[in-house]
């Protein structure tokens, strides 16, 4: 249990049995002191008389859920590079697809690389749309 004696200094890893929560320790409020979650979130108030400091078992636990948390509240990682990182093929005996390749080899020979890849982007949406590739 903390005392009057014993200063807290902010940043302190402290465990409050009414939560069974670790906390961080940011400041007093009245009879309070507040504390944080690890690696962030809302405080909340605590009674500085039952707290005490963490042993390294809820250190490490508070930490691994703080990680826990953090990786799965980020976006998504895009996925990998698949077929789009190169040009598409035309689909063998279909108009449409052998006009836009037509059209990607000739700006590709006058080193439009913009309508080039405009073209690409056409092609595959062309082939989403009529051969679901």
């Amino acid at each position: 249990m903390t005392t009057k004696s014993e200063p807290l200094e902010p940043g302190a890893l402290l465990y409050d049995p009414a939560t069974d929560r670790v906390g961080e320790y940011r400041d007093r409020a009245g009879p309070y002191v507040l504390l944080r979650p690890v690696g962030g979130g809302v405080e909340w108030e605590a009674d500085p008389r039952r707290l005490r400091p963490a042993t390294d078992r809820e250190r490490l636990g508070a930490s691994v859920r703080a990680v826990n948390h953090r990786t799965r509240s980020l976006p998504s990682l895009p996925p990998p590079l698949g077929d789009d990182s190169r040009p598409p093929s035309p689909v063998p005996g279909c108009a449409a697809c052998a006009e836009l390749a037509g059209r990607r080899e000739a700006v590709r020979a006058a080193s439009d690389r913009s309508a080039e890849t405009d073209a690409d982007v056409l092609l595959r949406r062309h082939q989403r749309q009529e051969h679901r590739a």
